[in-house]
């Protein structure tokens, strides 16, 4: 076990695991730690034959009515017992540094469940030492509601408790009050959750909601939305407001700034902020004013991108441009609240933006089983689980298409549980699985495995600089990417015809490290031809 300390979270490859979707262990059709453990190889055994990931990062495990399926926490330091025990957990960590791999765990700061103790005790009285623990507040002047604020999972953000008379705010579910981070002593007893962990071993954070620890201290209605939401990404109702007063506050930095310094008290650890916001300028706050803030705020811009060649350079040159001296780019393009890459983009332009993604400057985030392609899978609507989708109806929000079973064989439920599996299976399993993958050259698996271990390897690609390049047809996007002694060449066909290029003004020579084909085409660089839905990986010798 070597695990180096420096800035390991620049250079390796995260990989997000939806721990009731990646493998079941005890038969009760929901996945669990002990799968995740029995799966480890298939990450990172430390052979070009694995996955190659550097990373995983484990969505909440903690006690939680599952109302929200884990992003309800009851107890912020312990294991809920159907993913397992604190002490399967410490044994997870364990095999997981064995194999050099990092343990990066959801944290939600943000809210609870209501049957969280603090709450409880929040709710009892008006007068209870836990009461301002979260946000309470009287109703409006001629009764209702304190303002017009809304909550993201449909309706407003305020629920009335009938017993005290005063009003919670839930920027999500009525069972998910949110905390009051200006008071010292929620400050405090999260800074020792964080404690409870990294004194477990974890190697970071993914701060789940970062951007709505404070709210407007004068609690302001906010203003009607005049423009569509940034981003091009609805959440219905929700859209009808511009979030000026509920969301990213300016002196939530100083919030996230206290998060990063216990982070910085144990050597070698990453805070890494989910920061689901559109606008470059808020975004890029959140890496703080001396690079304090959070070491990767989740680039999570990319996942509305439309998928065309001009506007993904346009996002990305954008973005580099942005980032203060020091910053850490990243780029995300799955995620368990968003449609899967492959039912996105298709399959064959899946495998472009497989290159894309691991080869940018930064460090890139994979969301588990878009190594296999692994397509949304239709719900039927007795079987809707996701409260997002129940509660909003008809705007294309809900998450368990992407959050499915992972296939692991083409057996029954795909080997991923002896029981009945919690979301049904996509109908392609057997020949998406992983093991119908593995020993196939030309399959999704290898590709990313490809190009996970040529990442490694190469110094140009995993800290180089990047350097988009012009006069390329509009189907095309094509950049560089250069180390000290490395050069490489990396050429994108977003289109479904072939296309021409001439770059000789690189160089006369070229060396074919990869083709999202998996084939050995010839290359020159005077006249390169991209097949449909082709990438290139070429160094420049």
């Amino acid at each position: 076990m070597s695990l180096p300390i420096d800035n390991w979270w620049q250079y390796g490859v995260i990989y997000q695991i939806y721990p009731r979707s990646f493998q079941d262990a005890n038969g009760d059709g929901i996945g669990d730690l002990e799968g995740i453990i029995a799966r480890l190889d298939h990450l990172n055994d430390g052979t070009p034959a694995s996955l190659g990931v550097d990373v995983i990062w484990i969505c909440p495990f903690y006690p939680s009515p599952m109302v929200d399926f884990g992003y309800d926490v009851v107890d912020y330091t312990d294991i809920d017992p159907m993913f397992g025990d604190l002490a399967t957990f410490d044994r997870l960590v364990e095999e997981a540094h064995r194999r050099d791999v990092r343990v990066v765990i959801d944290f939600v700061p943000s809210h609870s469940s209501d049957q969280h103790p603090w709450f409880v005790e929040s709710r009892s009285s008006r007068d209870n030492p836990r009461r301002d623990w979260y946000l309470w507040h009287d109703p409006a002047p001629g009764g209702g509601p304190p303002n017009n604020w809304l909550a993201v999972f449909g309706g407003p953000a305020w629920e009335l408790d009938e017993r005290t008379g005063q009003y919670y705010l839930h920027s999500f579910l009525k069972e998910q009050p949110d905390l009051n981070w200006r008071n010292p002593e929620v400050v405090e007893a999260m800074h020792e959750v964080m404690r409870f962990w990294l004194d477990r071993g974890v190697d970071g954070f993914r701060i789940d909601a970062v951007h709505y620890l404070l709210k407007d201290a004068l609690w302001r209605d906010n203003p009607p939305a005049t423009e569509p939401p940034e981003g091009g990404k609805s959440f219905g109702p929700f859209d009808q407001f511009e979030h000026l007063y509920d969301l990213d506050q300016p002196d939530v930095h100083g919030v996230v700034r206290g998060l990063r310094q216990v982070v910085d008290e144990y050597p070698g650890r990453v805070a890494i902020g989910e920061t689901y916001l559109f606008d470059l300028e808020q975004l890029i706050r959140y890496y703080g004013s001396e690079l304090d803030g959070l070491h990767l705020p989740l680039n999570i811009r990319t996942l509305h991108v439309p998928w065309e060649a001009a506007a993904f350079r346009t996002s990305v040159d954008e973005y580099e441009a942005a980032l203060p001296h020091g910053a850490w780019p990243n780029y995300v393009l799955g995620s368990h609240d968003e449609h899967r890459v492959a039912s996105r983009f298709g399959p064959d332009q899946a495998h472009v933006a497989a290159m894309l993604l691991l080869t940018l400057r930064g460090t890139p985030t994979i969301y588990y089983g878009e190594e296999l392609g692994m397509l949304d899978v239709d719900i039927p609507p007795e079987l809707i689980q996701d409260p997002f989708g129940v509660q909003v109806p008809g705007f294309d929000l809900g998450r368990d298409p992407c959050r499915t079973p992972m296939p692991w064989d083409e057996g029954p439920n795909a080997g991923f549980t002896s029981g009945s599996p919690w979301l049904p299976l996509g109908p392609d399993y057997p020949e998406r699985s992983v093991a119908a993958q593995r020993d196939d050259p030309a399959s999704t698996f290898s590709l990313y495995r490809r190009l996970i271990w040529t990442r490694k390897e190469s110094p140009a690609l995993h800290k180089g600089t990047y350097t988009p390049l012009d006069g390329v047809p509009e189907t095309c996007f094509a950049y560089l990417r250069q180390s000290d002694d490395q050069r490489m060449l990396v050429a994108l066909n977003f289109g479904d015809a072939p296309l021409n290029l001439s770059l000789g003004e690189l160089g006369e020579e070229v060396q074919l490290r990869l083709s999202t084909y998996l084939d050995q085409p010839s290359v020159a660089l005077d006249a390169m031809r991209l097949r449909p839905n082709e990438g290139l990986l070429l160094e420049l010798v």
